[in-house]
Order: C-alpha cells, then sequence, then structure tokens
C-alpha cells in the first residue's frame, strides 16, 4: 500500500534528523529510529516483495565503550543490513545510538558485537520475525592500518565531455542498443550526489553500474546519474529507484548498482541491489571515503 507523502514528512519529523540532540553516553537502544522501507519503494512501483536482491553496508568510525575496569576501547565496526528487511535504521538515530556505548562498560569487543547485531536486527524488522540476520564485524586498532581505499572498478563514465540540464531524477535519459548484439561491462562514476530528505544536507557518492544485456548508451547514463543533483532522499531509496529506472528502460538480463557515499556524523552508508543473488561487494572504502 503507497503510503501518502505528508504521513512520510510525519515520521521524519519525529526521528532526531536535523534537530538539537542530547548525546547519551549510557547504552539505549530505544535511540535506534526504524524508517519503513515500503512508503519509498510504493513510490518507485515496488509493492510487495521488491524483484531484487541486496544490502546496505554502513561503516561506523567512531566507535568507543569502556571495558570493566572503566578503560575506553575503541573500533571501526562494519554493518550489512539485508536490503529485505522491512525498515532502514535513521542515520542520525544511529550515531546517538552508537554513541551511548562511550560511557557503558561491557565485558568484551564481542559482546559488544552480539549486542549491536540483537539491536539492529530487532529495528530492522520491526513489526515480524527477523528472516535474516544483520552482519556485524569489529574492527580491532591493530587492524586499521590494514584497511585498504580502493575506488569503484568499471569504465570511467566521467571522462564523457557532455552537456548536463536535469537534476531530478530523468529515467527518459536512459536508453540502450536493442538491436544490436547485448555486452557485458561495468561502468563508474564519481559524480553522483543527492540531498538529505530532511536536513537538506548534500550526499555524495560514487555508483558503480554491473550489467549484461543490450549496451546502455553511456552518455545518457551519466546524464541521468547527474540527475539525482537536486534530489531529496534516502541513500538506499536512491539506488533502489536507479536501480528500478535502468532495469525497466535498458532492459539487461542481469544489473547491479552499487554506491558508495562519502562519510557524515562518523558513519558511510553503501546501498548495494542486484538482479541475481550473489557475493556481497567488500567492504572497502573510496579515497573520498
Amino acid at each position: 500500500m503507497n503510503t501518502p507523502k505528508p504521513d512520510r514528512d510525519a515520521l521524519l519529523q519525529a526521528s532526531a534528523l536535523g534537530k538539537p540532540a542530547a548525546y547519551v553516553d549510557q547504552y539505549d537502544p530505544g535511540l535506534l529510529f526504524p524508517i519503513p522501507r515500503a512508503a519509498q519503494r510504493a513510490q518507485i512501483g515496488i509493492t510487495g516483495q521488491p524483484g531484487f536482491f541486496g544490502a546496505d553496508l554502513w561503516t561506523a568510525y567512531e566507535l568507543s565503550w569502556l571495558n570493566l575496569r572503566g578503560k575506553p576501547q575503541v573500533a571501526i565496526a562494519q554493518i550489512m543490513m539485508p536490503c529485505e528487511s522491512t525498515h532502514i535504521v535513521e542515520s542520525k538515530s544511529f550515531k546517538l545510538y552508537l554513541n551511548s556505548f562511550s560511557g557503558t562498560r561491557i565485558a568484551s569487543a564481542d559482546e559488544l558485537r552480539r549486542r549491536i547485531q540483537a539491536d539492529l536486527g530487532a529495528v530492522a524488522w520491526q513489526g515480524g520475525p527477523v528472516q535474516s540476520s544483520v552482519g556485524v564485524r569489529l574492527l580491532a586498532p591493530d587492524e586499521f592500518d590494514r584497511q585498504p581505499v580502493h575506488e569503484l572498478d568499471g569504465l570511467n563514465l566521467d571522462r564523457l565531455d557532455i552537456e548536463c540540464d536535469r537534476y531530478q531524477p530523468a529515467p527518459e535519459l536512459l536508453t540502450a542498443a536493442f538491436d544490436e548484439q547485448p555486452v557485458e561491462e561495468t561502468l563508474a562514476s564519481r559524480l553522483l550526489k543527492s540531498n538529505c530528505p530532511v536536513t537538506g544536507q548534500p550526499d555524495w557518492g560514487s555508483v558503480q553500474i554491473r550489467y549484461a544485456g543490450p549496451q546502455i548508451e553511456q552518455g545518457g547514463l551519466l546524464r541521468y546519474i547527474v540527475s539525482f543533483r537536486q534530489h531529496s532522499d534516502f541513500h538506499e531509496h536512491c539506488v533502489e529507484r536507479m536501480f528500478m529506472d535502468i532495469w525497466r528502460r535498458c532492459k539487461p538480463a542481469k544489473l547491479s548498482v552499487y554506491a558508495r557515499y562519502t562519510r557524515r556524523g562518523g558513519l558511510d552508508i553503501n546501498p548495494w541491489r542486484t538482479s541475481h543473488p550473489g557475493s556481497v561487494p567488500p567492504n572497502l572504502r573510496t579515497a573520498r571515503q
């Protein structure tokens, strides 16, 4: 069922996003704020089970807690949220939640990992049984300098010298060579930008499109990516809109869309959607992240 936009706006207004907030330092899972995926999916014509697979890969760089002797500990958290979950977690609420560990004594990093995994699972599947678990990995300080930086693979669309004048999503820019032999290729761009739907703050990102099928016209695809520049939505919903537009307009046999957004508030969010089940991409940050 399509949720009216005023209901979505009311829901977002109830969150901490865009408002002054007290940073509590004692563990509080109630800080996590869920947002249903269904309403935004209905706006792009998805009702019921979506026709794609995937996950949202989060990296949390600001995670600290106290051991049982009161000594601060630090780690980097990598989270994998399955896209079939009924809800996403609003990012500022996640930051506030992570900060609530900063004055909390916890016996071990593994206990912290299990607690985060359980709390995120409860929020992601709010109102229903947990169908697949949220993945949580904590990187200890001795692993920090082994974390690689890697740009998204693929032919660089940004090399194209094109004129751009559309800054709201324009799927009509997408075309493909249906009367020619199908191809299999990977394309990438660093020109993705959208905006937070509450604060209006810019969200900068890179995006990778892997597909097999009629060859997509590259200039039109780059213009389409640029057309998100003044669009306001969450990262996850932008990638799902992009996936559905390419799927419907270009009719590939296989498709995956993977975006890596730069961090805000110590968090980066990297949605991945694919038409066929497969291995989740490694959570490797780009230089801008």
